[in-house]
């Protein structure tokens, strides 16, 4: 079988000049998996994954219409090296990052551009083209098999929360705020993370979240966003690879990819919920009931849900 190459254009600037990107989430080498080998920086790709790109913005006319006119010209001609050749129908645009209110319009604008050069324009968006959650992306070093074979690592920690101290919109500030009320209670619990607020009792940053997650028996998986059908992210696939048993704050999304049984749901950002993780956390009785579970969904996740299978579902269908 001659396999399809498939490129990637993100605004993510750490993706940049990714040559191996998503190759950890194959058990093949060079970022093959089925009919597919993703080559984020091909020169010639057969397809193409617009990941999280923002079109660079219009510009606006002035009173000089030529000046206006070139500019609009060399816009479109970035543009188009950028999809190197690659024709509509074979171009992707997913968007990943969640709908808060400080960013719908922004949105809204990138699936209007996205369609003028896409063939399939996706988010986690009601008002997407095509709504729909993102494919699995995770961040943890080790490689696909070992992540596929391994049996659960020693559990010596009652709990983690890997998270960051953003705080420029009201669901980041309410996130914040839980954070706050949850380290003034008895609660023990580890936390890991950059730009943290300084009053913050914090372990430090990562350089590899399996570290943050696979000592721990719970690990706190808090989405930034929980009010639509859509939006789950990697930090419930991250503390399921590394075998915990996330405490999950999020959307409904969840409950339709993942089996019943493998995440615990967080009722609240408020006292109510710091209640029901003291209680949780303080044996590890729920996790040796969710064991049999979440070994069931860190297969979901490495096998079905995974970007790159995906990723080759997409072009066995668009061939």
């Amino acid at each position: 079988m001659i396999k399809k190459t498939v490129g990637m254009i993100s605004s993510y600037s750490n993706l940049e000049k990714r040559g191996d990107w998503l190759w950890q989430q194959t058990p093949d080498q060079f970022g093959i998996w089925g009919n597919i080998q993703m080559q984020a920086l091909a020169s010639k790709p057969d397809f193409l994954l617009m990941y999280q790109f923002n079109f660079p913005k219009p510009p606006q006319p002035k009173s000089w219409l030529d000046n206006f006119r070139k500019k609009q010209q060399k816009t479109e001609s970035n543009l188009n090296s950028l999809l190197r050749g690659v024709s509509k129908e074979r171009i992707i645009y997913l968007l990943r990052e969640p709908p808060l209110d400080e960013v719908i319009e922004k949105h809204r604008r990138a699936y209007q551009q996205a369609q003028n050069y896409c063939g399939y324009v996706s988010g986690p968006d009601d008002f997407a083209p095509h709504p729909d959650y993102m494919p699995a992306i995770w961040y943890h070093g080790n490689s696909f098999r070992e992540l596929n074979e391994m049996p659960p690592p020693e559990k010596v920690s009652p709990c983690s929360w890997i998270t960051s101290g953003i705080s420029r919109t009201a669901n980041h500030r309410q996130r914040l705020n839980f954070l706050q009320s949850l380290q003034s209670s008895e609660i023990k619990f580890d936390l890991y993370g950059r730009d943290l607020p300084t009053w913050a009792n914090k372990s430090g940053e990562l350089g590899n979240k399996w570290h943050g997650m696979a000592p721990y028996y719970y690990n706190l998986s808090i989405e930034n966003y929980a009010d639509n059908s859509w939006y789950v992210s990697e930090k419930l696939w991250d503390a399921l690879l590394a075998w915990c048993l996330p405490i999950y704050y999020g959307g409904t999304a969840a409950d339709k990819l993942l089996p019943p049984g493998s995440f615990l749901r967080l009722p609240s950002l408020d006292e109510k919920g710091i209640a029901y993780i003291q209680e949780v956390t303080s044996t590890p009785d729920a996790w040796y009931a969710a064991k049999s579970a979440i070994a069931e969904a860190r297969q979901v996740i490495l096998h079905k849900l995974n970007l790159l299978n995906w990723l080759s579902n997409f072009v066995e269908n668009h061939r």
